[in-house]
């Protein structure tokens, strides 16, 4: 009878304890098992980095011709003959460079006479390599913030490992050093903008609550010299859910401009004036793309139509108004620039008396210089080459003196100017690190899904023989309204052309080729729609016996690589070859891994049940099965990329080799969100890419 009592009489506390150690054995199932990888720096994640980083290069680099590609990669990146790009600011062209004796980079000025000669004599003004040295950390340089129109002064921005944190410091031009005492910003995502020699806007993270759940700052303040950081006035708060604010001076001939921009979403923005002391709220679309003021005009991109006063602007048209008229209530914009149907504007910039606009057409670029007197615009088309990229590389508010570049898959980089005669010479180009003299360059269009004709390019050689036996390499991004035109690649030229491969650059929509409705027509619920049109380029590809399964690989980085991370998952059979760079992956916790909860306004919120429903169809890291064959995938990150988080292209990687698919993956400890800092670095990451081709696409593949 005691034994019995015994028994049956256990403490209720026990039986509580073991129902809730029950409860959470089961809740440990549906975790994931893969989420101590996102620890970026802990040990056991680094340990698992290490492991696969030495078992990705060891089989890599057993291809035969690694060592020649790596050495030719370097050798191009290091060139000379590479054409230092020119930024003018005041009497001088500046440049940052990078070489074999320079590896972390020279910021340098020269005059504007010096740089057209052809061995100009550089003046250095910042060496990184011997600042890295001199202060034991890995510095590098991520541009400066210039005080015009002095320009004595600037903000240096310097990262560790090229993440997109940077501390700033005070740095003057004159006599090329720090300022000892002057303006100093902590380690942080933020930015500065210079309101007068002593008065900086100032955005960084001021403490607990002073940035957004996006990792940018929701507080703009301004900091006189001489006074403490924490001592800054606060002129505007956003909210935390904000994507950033931001405040700035526009300096033009005419006069300076402030304005403060709330980044609401990624593509939602309010805009105001600060206007002595007072902030005047700028009643604007919210979707607007403010792209500046030119001759006291404000200058705006519309992604949608817009009705105001007695007119209707189309969507995608650049519009402009009188900066005081505005704000005094006129609302009579006048046009400056309507794209059609297959044309967009990629780019506005100005110098003293011209605005110029960079438009697509076709997906070819165009440059238009606009002149405004009398509140009227006229335009003409620039002189320029045809059937490439145009690039406005530097322009001068100061002066009607600006740079231009042009290239395409065949013709290297070439530079352009105009000076005071307003004539257009090409100064400078790069010379031909490969023979195109065998290649050329189709367009074709693939039909989607839903029927839509999606355009790609097409560099193969000129007696390529249609048998479905090319090793072909196709690249995409499709997303942000980001624009993919031709390029000219000395790498991909030696590496993969000379070799015999063919290259395909689609142009899907969630890009900006053909305006805003081609991006907003794959976005959030219609995301799935990139992917479809992605598939249908690659069955084009193989339909015209262009290539075939075996022989089709295709590349993307950060949003590219979730495109390409989807079409695996969903389409496994129509490649051989996957080279998947900084991707998102894991659409459940994206939003909550770094600054991804900037990017709800293009993929949506997974935290919303109707929002993860058409989120989770296509998520690569949800929808790998142990019941399909894929490609041994190539998975690049780097451990400082403080934009993309590495824990994405690290659990995929985890999951699918405990799903039995082995795969290869690479991870540079720098590098940030670009993932290299490097020439270096870019020339072994390249050759790592191109044997990883070859060893898939060429059926040669070693084995481990």
């Amino acid at each position: 009878m005691k034994e019995r009592k015994m028994k049956f009489s256990i403490p209720l506390f026990l039986i509580l304890a073991v129902i809730l150690y029950l409860q959470q054995g089961m809740a440990q199932e549906g975790k994931d098992p893969f989420m101590w990888l996102e620890e970026i720096h802990g040990i056991k994640a680094m340990e698992w980095v290490k492991a696969r980083n030495e078992r990705t290069t060891a089989a890599l680099e057993k291809y035969p011709d690694f060592q020649e590609i790596y050495e030719k990669n370097l050798e191009i990146v290091n060139s000379r003959d590479r054409i230092a790009s020119p930024n003018i600011v005041g009497d001088y062209v500046y440049n940052f460079w990078q070489d074999s004796v320079h590896e972390r980079g020279i910021w340098r000025r020269i005059s504007l006479e010096e740089y057209f000669k052809s061995d100009p004599d550089w003046e250095i003004v910042l060496d990184i390599d011997s600042l890295s040295e001199a202060e034991n950390t890995l510095w590098a340089y991520k541009g400066a913030f210039m005080f015009h129109p002095k320009d004595n002064l600037c903000m240096v921005q310097l990262s560790r490992g090229g993440s997109d944190a940077v501390e700033m410091r005070e740095f003057d031009l004159r006599t090329k050093k720090f300022i000892k005492d002057g303006f100093f910003i902590p380690e942080a995502k933020g930015f500065v903008s210079w309101i007068d020699q002593n008065t900086l806007f100032v955005m960084t993270d001021f403490g607990e609550g002073s940035m957004t759940t996006s990792g940018y700052p929701r507080i703009a303040k301004i900091w006189k010299r001489g006074t403490p950081l924490n001592e800054a006035e606060t002129i505007f708060e956003g909210d935390s859910t904000d994507v950033s604010v931001y405040a700035f001076s526009l300096y033009t001939p005419e006069r300076r401009y402030q304005i403060v921009r709330r980044g609401i979403t990624f593509y939602t923005t309010e805009f105001y004036a600060y206007e002595n002391g007072n902030l005047i709220k700028l009643d604007f679309p919210k979707d607007v793309k403010f792209d500046g003021i030119f001759k006291n005009q404000m200058l705006l991109q519309l992604k949608s139509d817009w009705e105001v006063g007695d007119e209707k602007y189309k969507q995608g048209s650049l519009i402009s108004i009188d900066y005081d008229d505005f704000l005094n209530g006129d609302r009579n914009f006048t046009l400056i620039d309507k794209p059609g149907d297959r044309e967009s504007i990629v780019s506005v910039s100005n110098t003293k008396d011209f605005l110029f606009v960079n438009r697509l057409n076709n997906v070819k670029g165009e440059l238009y210089k606009y002149t405004f007197k009398n509140g009227d615009w006229a335009s003409q088309k620039v002189e320029a080459p045809d059937f490439g990229t145009i690039q406005i590389a530097s322009t001068d508010d100061y002066s009607n003196r600006f740079f231009f570049t042009f290239k395409n898959f065949l013709t290297p980089t070439s530079l352009f100017f105009s000076g005071k005669n307003e004539e257009i010479e090409k100064v400078k180009s790069l010379p031909a690190f490969f023979d195109a003299s065998n290649l050329e360059v189709k367009q074709y269009e693939a039909v989607s899904k839903d029927g839509t004709s999606i355009p790609y390019f097409l560099v193969q050689s000129k007696d390529i023989q249609y048998d479905g036996d090319n090793p072909t390499l196709l690249y995409a991004y499709g997303g942000f309204e980001v624009s993919e035109q031709p390029f000219y690649s000395a790498v991909m030229g030696s590496a993969w052309f000379a070799r015999g491969g063919v290259f395909a650059l689609a142009n899907l929509r969630g890009g900006g080729e053909f305006g805003p409705q081609w991006h907003l027509s794959a976005i959030k619920e219609n995301r799935h729609k990139v992917n479809e049109d992605m598939i249908a380029v690659s069955e084009d590809l193989i339909n015209r016996k262009i290539t075939s399964p075996k022989r089709l690989g295709i590349m993307g980085g950060s949003n590219g690589g979730l495109l390409v991370g989807s079409v695996l998952v969903q389409r496994p059979d129509l490649y051989n070859a996957v080279v998947c760079q900084q991707p998102l992956l894991d659409m459940k916790r994206y939003n909550k891994l770094l600054a991804g909860a900037s990017w709800m306004g293009e993929y949506g919120d997974p935290d919303k049940p109707e929002e993860w429903a058409y989120i989770k169809k296509y998520s690569p890291y949800q929808n790998v099965s142990k019941d399909k064959n894929y490609p041994k995938v190539l998975f690049m990150t780097a451990t400082s990329d403080d934009r993309v988080h590495p824990g994405h292209a690290r659990k995929m990687a985890a999951k699918m080799e405990s799903l039995g698919k082995p795969v290869y993956f690479y991870e540079n400890t720098e590098g940030g969100h670009a993932g290299t800092v490097t020439n270096q670095q870019v020339a072994y990451e390249t050759a790592l890419i191109y044997s990883y081709l070859w060893l898939r696409l060429e059926d040669t593949e070693i084995r481990e």
